[in-house]
């Protein structure tokens, strides 16, 4: 054979070994990713398909490293199986193969952040050849739940640079989570003059993301009542999921365009002796403001925007002026208010104390001075009298006399009013009092006592005499606003009449009291001897009680007896005229005829022949 025969045998050979190795060649097919949370279970599935039996198949798992080495974890043949040493896989795999499907899977406990790598599964066949498949293994892990915090002091708006609003931080989430800023449900994009967001990332020992994010802002008045928060999105195994932090406010500061100043109590009219409290306020928030309020040429400080003036008077009249001043930007405003403080004098009767005869008419007027509508009304012994500035009394007696009350009142104002006093003196002849008793009886040597209440004016002279016209000397005697009282004392020796004499100017009264003189059976006193007697009625009584009771037994006993009312021929009842007994009862003895009558008080009596 030639050379060039030879060169074609063995072209066509290689032709043929050719073409039988791409007909029977090894495949496998894996999926692109596995995704599993950490500290669960994973499993990657290797198919593969091959003509050869089970026995001339060699399978081997790898793993690729950050570096893009590969690093063997399993093998396998005809005889053998097994877990590579030394690996952080070595304790945490299992391999199962299931030759019917041709299905080879690889199982992974407890899988952490490390484990995110790639795992190759490689098959080689003895005739079939090498084939090998590879699956990506992402780990996730769910972060903790964010939080969020804002800045404590005030902001102002006429900030030139952005201001910092608060922070958002969520922390240990695989992959990375993502944080948005929302204000008032909408989210704030970043990057501007207007607004500044600083993220800031931080890997923790463990592999896991911890986020931060930082936002400022040039605040607007507007912002006061906005609601800031942040919306935390992260990747779970086949999807998203969101969370949000709570919702927080900011203080801004802003200047205000307005004043206002107005009172705030009293509520309604205001009175000399009020306290008068003013309120002041901008419309506007920013604590450098400085409230002065103004009244004429007086100036008062005003200290948490309340003014209050005790004890206002009708000089405090008139126009009050708050003016406001910013000091971090010099802005000066002002507002106003007017207060009237209303008035009531005092009351002036006149006149203020009269004298009037009885029958006369009593006239007074009283008035005082106000800046509202007045109602007068008197008042005696609290009993109220009349209505009207003026008071009139007509044909005025003794009961007229003494001191009246008019009272001057505001009805609009509560507690606004005046008191003045008006004494009426009236006039006359004296007039005695008649007391309810004047003819009384005492024991004699008892001294008794007698009162002579008179009314008069000018005030009655009394005199004490008794019949004979002996003056009495008085006990006592007192002027009072009724009238004059006066007292006397004297012994009891018999009958007699005392008067009380009163006399003035006007004329005379006079009053007689009749004193009866009592006779004591003893010198003991009334009181002792009635207590005395009252002991004798009494004994006297239970000694009746005694006899009565004895004289029952004693006839009871006779008649159970036989002895009266004709139970036998023995007995008899005589009615012989004597001035004691009417009832007898005979005794008789076995030893004597003769039977003896006994009267009841116990007198013999001689009986009748039978």
């Amino acid at each position: 054979m030639d050379a060039r025969h030879s060169a074609c045998l063995l072209a066509g050979l290689v032709f043929l070994l050719h073409g039988f190795t791409a007909w029977a060649v090894v495949e496998v097919s894996m999926e692109d990713r596995v995704e599993v949370l950490k500290g669960e279970t994973a499993q990657i599935t290797c198919m593969f398909t091959s003509d050869d039996g089970f026995g001339a198949l060699t399978i081997q798992w790898f793993y690729v490293s950050k570096t893009g080495e590969k690093h063997s974890i399993y093998y396998q043949d005809a005889t053998t199986q097994m877990v590579e040493r030394s690996t952080s896989f070595t304790d945490r795999i299992m391999v199962n193969v299931t030759v019917a499907t041709r299905e080879v899977v690889l199982t992974i406990t407890d899988v952490q952040i490390k484990d995110q790598l790639e795992f190759i599964c490689l098959v080689k066949s003895l005739t079939d050849g090498v084939s090998e498949g590879r699956t990506k293994l992402l780990v996730f892990e769910r972060p903790d739940s964010p939080t969020i915090e804002g800045v404590q002091t005030g902001i102002y708006v006429y900030e030139t640079t952005p201001s910092k609003i608060g922070s958002c931080e969520v922390k240990n989430g695989f992959p990375k989570p993502n944080i948005t800023w929302y204000r008032n449900n909408a989210p704030i994009q970043g990057d501007s003059d207007e607004v500044k967001i600083m993220p800031s990332t931080t890997i923790e020992s463990s592999g896991l993301f911890s986020v931060r994010s930082e936002l400022s802002l040039k605040v607007m008045k507007e912002d006061k009542d906005a609601q800031f928060y942040c919306k935390v999105t992260y990747l779970v195994p086949g999807g998203t999921r969101m969370t949000e932090t709570n919702r927080i406010n900011i203080t801004v500061y802003y200047p205000s365009t307005a004043v206002n100043v107005w009172v705030e109590s009293p509520k309604g009219k205001i009175k000399e002796g009020d306290s008068i409290m003013f309120h002041c306020y901008g419309n506007g928030n920013t604590p450098s403001s400085v409230y002065i309020i103004k009244h004429g040429e007086k100036e008062y400080a005003v200290e948490s925007n309340t003014l209050i003036l005790e004890n206002v008077t009708r000089l405090q009249n008139g126009y009050y002026e708050c003016n406001s001043m910013d000091m971090e930007t010099y802005e000066e405003l002002s507002g106003n208010t007017t207060v009237f403080v209303h008035y009531l004098e005092p009351a002036v009767v006149l006149p203020t104390n009269i004298e009037i005869a009885q029958g006369e008419e009593l006239t007074a007027t009283c008035n005082a001075l106000s800046s509202l509508q007045t109602h007068t009304a008197w008042f005696k012994n609290g009993r109220l009298v009349s209505f009207g500035h003026t008071l009139i009394v007509k044909d005025v007696t003794f009961d007229t006399a003494g001191a009246y009350t008019c009272v001057v009142t505001v009805p609009e104002i509560d507690g606004m009013e005046e008191m003045e006093t008006l004494r009426v003196t009236v006039k006359g002849a004296p007039q005695i009092m008649k007391p309810e008793h004047t003819d009384l009886e005492e024991s004699v040597a008892n001294t008794v006592e007698l009162t002579c209440h008179v009314r008069g004016f000018p005030s009655p002279q009394i005199i004490w005499t008794t019949a004979d016209g002996k003056i009495l000397e008085t006990t006592s005697q007192n002027e009072m606003e009724d009238g004059v009282h006066s007292m006397v004392s004297m012994e009891v020796t018999s009958d007699l009449t005392a008067f009380c004499n009163a006399s003035n100017e006007y004329g005379a009264d006079a009053l007689a009291f009749n004193i009866k003189a009592i006779q004591a059976a003893t010198a003991i006193p009334p009181k002792k001897i009635r207590k005395e007697s009252n002991g004798v009625i009494i004994a006297v009584i239970i000694i009746c009680i005694l006899l009565l009771a004895i004289l029952g037994s004693v006839l009871y006993f006779l008649y159970k007896k036989g002895k009266i009312c004709g139970r036998s021929g023995k007995q008899d009842l005589t009615k012989e005229k004597s001035s004691k007994d009417n009832i007898v009862v005979e005794m008789k003895s076995d030893n004597t005829e003769d039977a003896v009558l006994l009267g009841v008080n116990g007198e013999k009596l001689l009986r009748s022949p039978q």
